[in-house]
């Protein structure tokens, strides 16, 4: 790796000393304000909507970027007391498909850019799609916070760091640990980063932050397996492939009607990946695909299983899979048709 220059390593004094004190005096302000604030103590960018009452109905309104770290007022002033929503979904620059922060309110969304909608029964006669969003009891007229966490608990400073070798990692210039601490590793990549970009030693974090977003973006799309519903329904996938001497299958990722995910975001080297798909009719009943050969295991909850020998007898079930074609360029896209399913059947 190429040597740090003094300005760079000046920098990264700066840097720290600015997560270390900035951070922490910005909430602090931002406190002292009105409002609902949402909070990013993730190590992703975060897109968050958000839902409130007004008269009758319920009204959504997005998107709101959030850097990690970050914290953005998404209501300014005086706070209705009572029940308002959030949901949040991470960058397509990041790895493993689309994380998503939600509970089971069921309201309107526009995935595709900016909205402000009033919340109808039918998402579908507008345009728009359905997301589930977590109730949040806002208790205080005056202001109030709610933060986006993942299992590693961070706080604002912390996530911040994190945020940043994440986006590194994704950009392809660091490969290493998300913990959200800028050691040695982390400091040569950001450097590295700067000079390769033109940056000046004093442009603020959170610009380069933003700059690095584009090339993990356009790095993510053109590799790896993803797949599409181009049905009218609600699809939950997985799929399989040979890992090592064995064979893995993983599931689930929601795809909503005309929606993508990645499901692999690394380069497909060689074939044999498979796919498994079962539609939500509405009624209680799924649909599964009808040409499915391949036997492996899923499981009603998110799953990862190694192995796809007797699958009953280890508390999972079987699904058949269907063969994908080839990777071309070391990418797939791999969509499913209303005519891949078969009849609906009683899902319990």
């Amino acid at each position: 790796m190429a040597q740090v220059p003094l300005f760079i390593k000046s920098f990264f004094a700066i840097f720290a000393f600015a997560l270390t004190l900035a951070l922490p005096a910005t909430a602090t302000a931002q406190a002292n304000s009105n409002g609902w604030e949402i909070c990013n103590e993730t190590s992703y960018i975060i897109e968050a909507s958000t839902g409130r009452y007004e008269g009758q109905g319920v009204v959504v309104e997005g998107w709101t970027r959030l850097r990690p770290g970050a914290c953005e007022r998404v209501i300014e002033g005086n706070l209705r007391p009572g029940i308002h929503y959030l949901f949040g979904r991470s960058s397509t620059a990041h790895r493993g498909g689309r994380k998503i922060w939600g509970g089971q309110s069921q309201l309107c969304i526009d995935p595709t850019g900016s909205f402000a909608v009033e919340n109808i029964p039918d998402c579908g006669m507008m345009g728009l799609e359905a997301r589930e969003f977590r109730p949040v009891l806002i208790e205080n007229s005056q202001r109030w916070r709610t933060s986006f966490t993942e299992t590693e608990k961070r706080n604002l400073e912390q996530a911040s760091a994190a945020g940043v070798q994440r986006l590194l990692d994704n950009a392809g210039v660091y490969a290493g640990r998300i913990d959200g601490y800028l050691g040695r590793k982390t400091r040569a990549a950001i450097g590295d980063f700067l000079t390769s970009k033109g940056l000046d030693a004093n442009t603020p974090a959170a610009e380069w932050m933003d700059i690095l977003e584009q090339p993990a973006i356009d790095r993510a799309r053109n590799v790896g397996l993803t797949f599409c519903n181009r049905t009218n329904n609600r699809i939950w996938s997985a799929m399989a492939r040979r890992r090592g001497e064995g064979w893995e299958s993983r599931g689930w990722w929601l795809l909503e009607a005309g929606g993508c995910a990645r499901v692999i975001d690394e380069p497909l080297l060689q074939a044999g990946l498979f796919a498994y798909a079962e539609m939500e009719t509405g009624d209680g009943e799924i649909r599964t695909l009808t040409r499915g050969s391949d036997s492996f295991c899923v499981s009603k909850a998110k799953f990862a299983i190694t192995g796809r020998e007797a699958c009953e007898e280890t508390a999972y079930r079987t699904g058949l899979f269907v063969a994908t074609p080839a990777p071309v360029n070391r990418k797939l896209v791999f969509e499913f048709f209303e005519r891949d399913f078969g009849d609906p059947i009683d899902a319990s």
